[in-house]
């Protein structure tokens, strides 16, 4: 049987302390090493080279964010799954962009947090249910995205750089109008609600070049 080696990474001793013990008594999981920092998880991840790095998202000296960013740059190989208690937009979408394979909530049951970082560390997707929902990743229906245009698909990858609707229209060379236009287009061809939503599809369906994720 294969052992999925964790190091958690969370600046609540509380946290790291039941989780750390429910993950002990599974047969198939062995956490080898504790961080309370993202600084720390860094320096453990890359000296340990775990399965999976349970990667929590606020915490001091560095956020869970740019952890993750830092870890991917050097290990590319890297499985990180983020375990938070946000839920809003602005939390999900750059961790997601960064390169993280899951998105968990602490108020997910331990079943559930333990079958995510298995499919993590399988190189799955383990989004949480809520999440999910939120998101309206459209598992079920892949090929939205095939009636995206040329100049849509562009613009896509231009918002998943991060970029506002100027810097789209000048690093296009296109109206503000004419970027607003097909943003509206792209977000009904999705079926999503806002640009976040728009990007998130992306990086799941692998719409966004590598060099860009």
């Amino acid at each position: 049987m294969t052992v999925v080696k964790v190091i958690l990474v969370d600046d609540h001793e509380m946290v790291r302390l039941g989780l750390k013990s429910f993950l002990n008594l599974q047969e198939n999981i062995e956490v080898i090493a504790e961080g309370k920092t993202g600084q720390e998880g860094i320096d453990l991840a890359l000296s340990l080279k775990p399965d999976v790095v349970v990667m929590d998202l606020v915490m001091p000296e560095m956020d869970g964010v740019e952890a993750t960013l830092a870890i991917l740059k050097e290990w590319k190989e890297a499985k990180i799954l983020v375990l938070t208690s946000y839920l809003d937009n602005e939390k999900i979408y750059p961790v997601i962009k960064a390169g993280a394979k899951g998105y968990m909530l602490k108020t997910s049951s331990a079943a559930e947090i333990h079958n995510a970082i298995l499919k993590v560390s399988r190189g799955e997707l383990a989004i949480e249910t809520e999440v999910d929902n939120k998101f309206k990743y459209h598992q079920n229906h892949p090929d939205l995205h095939d009636d995206l245009t040329a100049r849509e698909r562009d613009i896509l990858a231009c918002l998943a750089k991060g970029y506002d609707n100027q810097t789209i229209a000048d690093e296009l060379f296109i109206s503000l109008k004419t970027v607003k236009t097909h943003v509206s287009n792209i977000l009904a061809k999705l079926q999503v609600d806002d640009r976040t939503q728009a990007v998130v599809y992306a990086f799941q369906h692998h719409l966004v070049p590598q060099d860009d994720q």
